[in-house]
């Protein structure tokens, strides 16, 4: 077997980047109309009583969500199918997937249950201080209790785009959230329109449309599931040896992943501590943030994992040590620029997005002062995501585990350091601290697991990354001191002040990274320059 990696971009980095870009687009088309339906509920709740009441609620299911459907789960799903795919046969292969339909879809159902009972201990344990204001916990344990549902529909989606990812396809999954969201604005704004006219609070009509989303987006892949080949056989075995190496690889992701909840439970706990509207602020910049993690960190994420599993299964120590590098180098790439540019114009960002409605200028500066801190750890946040794959597929998963609760630890003695004077400032200071602790934890690590990878290879593409980033910032200052009236003007003038600085910043971050020749971007612009011509 061969473990020396060589110093040249990986062979599979055209494959990730293709299957990547696909997820990228899909994605970003998500995230998008996140956006939009934070605009919706920025419109027509602000960032208040109503509005902090819906984000505690959705955080319950989505805690849960967070845990079993879209890490854990997915990321052990991926790994013990593709082997099963590689090794074992078609018929095999499906029927373990029959049998995790099966089984998740009766333990999930059965944690649905017990979380109805429970709604108002959980929300009382999560927001205390909700009590003080009349009605605030009444309506959170309301909202949990529409939308626990949800845990359902995400989790069973999960599944599915565990699959269809194995089989190559990565569009339509990835598209699937499109239509989570799509549900939640088309029917939450129906239904918060209807439900007050039969005495109904408008923000339950939105919890509903949370729901309908949540349906739509593991309905909108079981066409695509029949197309690659799945034919459901009803099967039950917990005992399938299959199923049990599913569940033995999710055993130390969970509980890695129990610290993040209990990062956002702290967090969470501290925020309806601070002034009202902290929730929100935090909420939406949080939102905003995990765009770029989405479109660059999440979609390699999700475009790595199978060709990793693929090169574990064949035991390819050395394409797996060059995947993994050029992975990050891409990584570095896309989130080192956008934390920049983040910082920079958080504030014209959040006032062209939410300032409408019930959304005020104050809301405005509270929600960019958290996403300028909460940008501050998007390169390490985006980076993990890539990693985390590299020790399921070599089989060693308690490492994550151990940096998720060392991050816990930075977490909370930060906000107790810093909460007196930021406030929620120091909430979203403190997550970022956490990521960074994490990246730095698992770098050392993976590199001592995997006999050591091309650290000279990345920190020269991260040397041109920085100088191309720092050459960008010097546009966006100069350009945006030139464009600051334009930046407070009618909201079409702002689009297009907005527009022009982030055009002229990715010209010249594009252009610098040609000029410093940074083989992953080389690569992918030479792939996109043959594809035009082709076309």
């Amino acid at each position: 077997m061969n473990a020396e990696p060589s110093n040249q971009p990986s062979t599979s980095t055209g494959k990730i980047a293709r299957s990547a870009g696909a997820v990228s687009i899909a994605v970003m088309c998500s995230r998008v109309l996140g956006l939009i339906r934070e605009q919706v509920f920025a419109g027509l709740f602000g960032a208040g009583f109503a509005i902090d009441a819906f984000v505690v609620a959705f955080r319950i299911p989505n805690l849960l969500r967070d845990l079993f459907a879209e890490g854990a789960l997915s990321a052990a799903f991926v790994t013990v199918f593709t082997d099963y795919s590689t090794n074992r046969g078609s018929e095999a292969t499906w029927r373990l997937a029959g049998n995790v339909l099966v089984f998740f879809t009766l333990l999930i159902s059965l944690l649905t249950l017990v979380g109805l009972y429970w709604t108002e201990p959980i929300v009382h344990l999560l927001a205390p201080d909700f009590d003080l204001v009349a009605g605030k916990s009444e309506l959170t344990v309301k909202l949990t209790r529409i939308m626990f549902p949800f845990l359902l529909f995400v989790s069973l989606a999960a599944v599915v785009m565990g699959m269809l990812n194995t089989k190559g396809k990565f569009f339509v999954p990835a598209m699937s959230s499109t239509f989570f969201n799509l549900g939640s604005i088309v029917g939450g704004l129906g239904l918060a329109w209807m439900f007050p006219r039969f005495g109904q609070p408008a923000i339950a009509g939105m919890a509903w449309g949370t729901l309908i989303g949540g349906a739509l987006q593991l309905v909108i892949q079981l066409p695509t599931l029949v197309k690659v080949g799945f034919q459901f056989r009803f099967n039950c075995n917990p005992f399938d040896p299959g199923l049990r190496r599913i569940l033995l690889l999710m055993l130390p992701a969970t509980i890695g992943l129990s610290a993040t909840q209990i990062n956002i439970f702290v967090n969470t706990n501290f925020a309806a501590s601070c002034v009202e509207g902290s929730v929100s602020w935090l909420n939406y910049a949080f939102r905003l943030v995990q765009l770029p993690i989405g479109v660059f960190g999440v979609a390699l994420s999700i475009a790595v994992m199978p060709v990793l599993a693929k090169q574990a299964a064949d035991k390819d120590l050395a394409s797996l040590k060059q995947t993994f590098t050029s992975s990050l180098v891409l990584v570095f790439a896309l989130a080192v620029p956008a934390t920049a540019g983040l910082v920079l114009l958080a504030e014209p960002i959040i006032r062209l997005i939410f300032e409408h409605g019930a959304f005020t200028a104050m809301d405005t500066l509270q929600t960019a002062d958290a996403l300028t801190y909460y940008a501050i750890g998007l390169f390490a946040y985006a980076a993990i995501k890539v990693m985390v794959p590299v020790f399921y597929a070599i089989g060693n998963t308690k490492y994550p585990v151990v940096g998720s609760f060392l991050g816990v630890a930075i977490n909370i003695l930060t906000i107790t350091l810093v909460i007196d004077a930021l406030q929620h400032r120091g909430i979203a200071l403190s997550t970022s601290c956490a990521m960074i602790l994490n990246f730095l934890f698992l770098s050392v690590v993976l590199y001592r697991k995997l006999s050591g990878y091309p650290l000279g290879y990345l920190l020269q593409g991260l040397v041109k990354i920085l100088v191309a980033t720092a050459l960008m910032c010097a546009g966006i200052w100069g350009v945006q001191r030139v464009l600051a009236p334009w930046m407070h003007g009618p909201t079409l003038v702002q689009i297009a002040a907005l527009g022009m600085v982030i055009g002229m910043a990715v010209g010249i971050y594009g252009m610098m990274l040609q000029l410093l020749r940074l083989p992953e971007f080389t690569l992918l612009t030479a792939k996109v320059v043959q594809r035009f011509r082709r076309s």
